[in-house]
């Protein structure tokens, strides 16, 4: 078989294998489960389903934490009127004030909506749209600039700039190719550089944009595909690097973003993180098409000592339970865990919820692929 690019032949595949053998079907839209304990800030959260690729299945949950209701599929309730709801591959989800905004990658839009009521408010087109971030009224929105498909030729990724109140891009930068998440530190925006496109001479750079002119002022050599990006309270940013699924494992790396010194190379496969109160929580689902196998695998590193801390989060039964990690959040207040499960990408998925020790507390049903979590505060 030809090599690929493991994402991108991956979404394919199941695209493919989801009009055959697809079990997404309807169901009771609530769940009841566990309220949560105390008088919290935060109402619940949401949790964006991806969907597989070119089924237009992205869907929007929501938990609620005073009643213990988990609603599915708010998004079509809410917005009955809306063309093919949400649309194809929901990618990320973020809120910045009193609006949310779902970046649903494969239909090239931004979807914003009200955080309260999750009311559609505005679409923004941009084409291939990965992740968003923000800073003083702006939202930031990476994007692969170029269509969805392998190409050598494949052009460079851009980010662009969102006014968050007109809701209408203001400028744009170049970055790398795929860009994918990004953070900012001071006045300075740091993009993970994939190359996923042009495959095997993947990008191995994080760009650097000054936010005042916006402008690329440099680019810092972590490795090759990179993914996540997460900053710490002590200047640093975490990197992930997805590897080449032969030879070359992904990996975590730590980069101090004042200097771009890569500072350490963890050696640990993360396909997502999150860092809460100075704990980064990561689970790895790494694939290698050498074995034709996945290797699964937990942990905490403590972000200020920069030490691995623990290499489990929840129980060994839930670890064998969760055959596909894919998406994980931890409450800042309570330090409760969720994690998702994907089974096999076309039949519906799991959302899993532990303690702040891993102890299982409840299970439901997702959407199709549920991936990103947001919380929403009161």
């Amino acid at each position: 078989m030809k090599k690929l690019n493991f994402c991108l032949w991956a979404l394919l595949f199941i695209a493919v294998l989801s009009c055959r053998t697809d079990e997404y079907v309807d169901r009771e839209e609530l769940d009841y489960l566990i309220p949560a304990e105390g008088d919290l800030p935060i109402k619940g959260f949401y949790l964006l389903n991806e969907g597989n690729m070119g089924t237009n299945k992205a869907t929007l949950d929501f938990f609620d934490y005073k009643t213990g209701i988990y609603h599915r599929n708010i998004y079509a309730q809410i917005n009955p009127t809306v063309v093919k709801e949400l649309g194809d591959v929901g990618n990320d989800i973020q809120i910045y004030g009193s609006k949310m905004y779902a970046v649903i990658n494969v239909s090239n839009k931004i979807e914003v909506l009200d955080a309260k009521t999750a009311k559609r408010l505005k679409t923004i087109q941009l084409e291939n749209c990965r992740y968003i971030t923000f800073k003083d009224g702006k939202a930031y929105a990476s994007s692969y600039a170029g269509p969805v498909s392998l190409d050598p030729n494949a052009p460079l990724g851009k980010v662009a700039e969102i006014d968050t109140v007109s809701l209408s891009i203001q400028r744009e930068v170049t970055v790398g190719y795929q860009p994918e998440e990004m953070e900012i530190i001071g006045n300075q925006l740091f993009v993970a550089n994939s190359g996923g496109y042009k495959f095997p001479n993947y990008d191995r750079t994080v760009s650097v944009v000054d936010l005042s002119t916006f402008k690329e002022t440099k680019k810092i050599d972590v490795a090759i595909n990179l993914h996540h990006i997460k900053k710490d309270n002590y200047g640093d940013l975490y990197v992930t690097s997805r590897g080449d699924y032969y030879n070359i494992p992904s990996s975590l790396f730590l980069v101090d973003a004042a200097t771009g010194a890569v500072k350490k190379d963890f050696h640990i496969a993360v396909s997502e993180m999150t860092i809460v109160n100075d704990k980064l929580y990561y689970y790895g689902n790494e694939f290698n098409y050498n074995t034709h196998s996945y290797t699964k695998s937990f942990g905490i590193i403590d972000v200020k000592t920069e030490q691995i801390i623990s290499n489990k989060i929840i129980d060994q039964q839930y670890v064998d339970a969760i055959k596909t990690p894919y998406g994980i959040a931890v409450n800042p207040i309570n330090e409760e865990i969720y994690l998702t499960d994907a089974r096999n990408y076309v039949s519906t998925g799991y959302v899993y919820c532990f303690d702040k020790t891993g102890k299982f507390k409840w299970k439901t049903e997702g959407g199709n692929i549920p991936a990103h979590f947001v919380f929403l505060y009161k």
